[in-house]
């Protein structure tokens, strides 16, 4: 016992603080940390060892992985971005742009995975943006937080709203239906996208992403063509001693000997005479190669025009990686990304630099740009294995006419199952995921690729932790301790704390493992002060939602900011005002629809 609190008690606090230590470290993936946890309240006792992987089977693990395949599924009929393309046809300024846009991504946040509905958008919003003269800093954050808002709006909307409804049902009340979420979360998204697309990106301070009218990399400006004579010392010599000699300073694309062309040739490939390489240089580091006996330029060709012999089998495309990337912590030499994914690594935009030098040892984090070069038939595997987004519009398929209605027609009638109450969410989503695939709108080997394990492992992990701060009295403790104020200060300010105190839990831990910790509490506070549950509920499902304050509190957030090339600042220029207008409106909201 310390300071009078049971031994259980205060395994379960030091756990739940070192937990957020090792979030806020960041060293250690989410999921591995809450395993950790688990494991460790599995051994000490207080999480019996028959229960300790029960979160793998609870509804709200599978309503949430079922969901990710549907919002898979929806992304591959091609609904939200025919839809987009369609909005995207408006005329109008920057401000309808921005409108559009905020409100687009809302929308399919509210019925697909918040990450999801961005990774669609932001292509689009990106292409916009450039052929319009905008630079896109101005519209990546406003549309990442839109789709933080979005997600409030539905059961289905994020995985906070999917737990906090499984709570409620375990505390023996009537489960939340498909839009019991919509009278606030709703209201608020409308107000809180009002807000981002008419007032809020006007206060984002312009980053250095892209000159307006160009791609974020001018490549073109780097590709040079390089012939090797009869008399070079580098005949013979392996691609790995050239780059020994030259300190790393070139990136070899391509090869051409004797007229057949050679995509990212090993690091063993021997140079003849006669060869053509293609190469990805500055100018000073080209003038260096040059130096070298019998190493000439190739020709006097444009660049765009030297690598138009390989554009019909190869393209270069810009990734950002998801905080899920296998990619993420690792470096290219010690993934040795040239032979196992067969691409060459150009270039790496992190924020506003830009690296093109001694690429090989960068560790690659999360938000990372990556601009690549592969064959282009492979191109779209590739990046699935990166676990990154393209930020270039992608085509939609062939057959996306008859994909549209029929993937349209199985939500719906998912949806309508949980509405009428005919099946419990879990079983209706699970079908309509299975529906989904056995027509064939999602190909079944995407099934579990389309599946954020992390978020899974996470969530199951958490909830038998969250379980013992419950069963242990610590949350009973903490709300014991918020009832203190009851005295001091009126209803409000009690719901309002719990929104604001789980609003910045969610800016530094997942959202998922933010709301399994804050729902006990809510739950014990609203028992301790006689109240209905709904309210302490909703208060924790909205501030769970509102990661607005960091890039690291949402993988939305993270995800847009190497592309926007966002510093850690600028979040707090915008979400702020969003943040104090969540609880401002929030709480009364709460209140009219969810009486105390």
């Amino acid at each position: 016992m310390v300071l009078g609190l049971p031994t259980a008690q205060v395994l379960v606090f030091a756990t739940l603080v070192a937990a957020l230590i090792l979030f806020l470290w960041g060293k250690i993936r989410h999921d591995g940390v809450a395993l950790l946890c688990l494991l460790f309240l599995t051994i000490v006792g207080i999480v019996p060892a028959e229960k300790a992987f029960l979160g793998f089977g609870h509804p709200a693990v599978i309503t949430v992985a079922a969901v990710l395949v549907i919002g898979k599924a929806a992304e591959h009929s091609g609904m939200v971005e025919w839809l987009g393309k369609q909005v995207l046809k408006l005329g109008g300024g920057q401000l309808i742009l921005m409108i559009t846009l905020c409100l687009l991504v809302a929308i399919a946040s509210a019925f697909i995975n918040n990450v999801g509905a961005l990774a669609l958008i932001m292509p689009m919003a990106i292409h916009a943006a450039r052929e319009r003269g905008y630079n896109p800093s101005k519209f990546l954050m406003p549309i990442a937080f839109a789709s933080l808002l979005g997600g409030m709006m539905t059961l289905i909307g994020t995985p906070p709203n999917i737990i906090i409804a499984a709570y409620r049902e375990e505390a023996g009340l009537a489960k939340f239906g498909m839009f019991d979420f919509a009278p606030v979360g709703g209201l608020l998204a409308l107000i809180g996208v009002a807000f981002i697309s008419i007032l809020g990106w006007r206060m984002l301070p312009k980053r250095k992403t892209v000159d307006n009218s160009k791609a974020l990399f001018a490549i073109e400006d780097y590709i040079s063509e390089i012939r090797i004579e009869e008399d070079a010392p580098i005949i013979g010599k392996t691609i790995r001693e050239l780059l020994e000699d030259v300190e790393g300073k070139i990136q070899i694309l391509g090869i051409n000997r004797n007229g057949h062309q050679l995509h990212a040739p090993g690091a063993t490939f021997k140079f003849k005479a006669g060869d053509t390489l293609m190469i990805e240089v500055d100018g000073d580091d080209l003038k260096e190669l040059l130096e070298i006996k019998g190493v000439v330029l190739g020709g006097e060709a444009s660049s765009a025009d030297k690598s138009d012999d390989m554009s019909t089998q190869i393209s270069i495309k810009e990734v950002v990686l998801a905080d899920y990337s296998p990619l993420i912590n690792h470096t290219a030499a010690s993934l040795k990304m040239r032979s196992r994914y067969g691409v060459n690594l150009l270039a790496i935009a992190r924020r506003d630099r830009i690296m093109r030098k001694q690429m090989d040892n960068i560790k690659f984090k999360s938000g990372d740009v990556l601009l690549i070069q592969g064959p282009t038939d492979l191109m779209g595997e590739t990046i699935r294995q990166f676990g990154g987004l393209p930020l270039a519009q992608r085509d939609l398929g062939l057959n996306y006419k008859t994909s549209i209605p029929l993937a349209l027609s199985i939500f719906t009638l998912g949806v309508s199952l949980v509405v009428f109450d005919v099946l419990s969410v879990q079983v209706a989503f699970s079908l309509t995921a299975m529906a989904m695939v056995i027509s064939g709108i999602l190909p079944i080997k995407q099934v579990y690729t389309s599946i954020d394990w992390p978020v899974i492992v996470l969530l199951a992990a958490m909830i038998p932790v969250g379980e013992s701060l419950e069963q242990t009295g610590g949350a009973a403790l903490l709300a014991d301790s918020l009832m203190e104020w009851q005295a001091l200060f009126p209803s409000w300010f009690m719901l309002g704390i719990l929104l604001t105190v789980t609003m910045l839990l969610s800016g530094v831990i997942n959202n998922a493992a933010t709301v399994v910790l804050m729902a006990p509490v809510a739950l014990s506070l609203a028992q301790g002060l006689g109240h209905s549950i709904d309210p302490y509920l909703m208060a924790v499902a909205v501030g769970s939602s509102g990661a607005f304050l960091t890039p690291i509190g949402h993988q939305s957030n993270t995800l847009v900011m190497g592309p926007g090339g966002y510093r850690f600042t600028d979040y707090l220029i915008l979400g702020l005002p969003i943040s104090v207008i969540m609880v401002l409106v929030g709480v009364p909201l709460i209140m009219i629809f969810w009486p105390l």
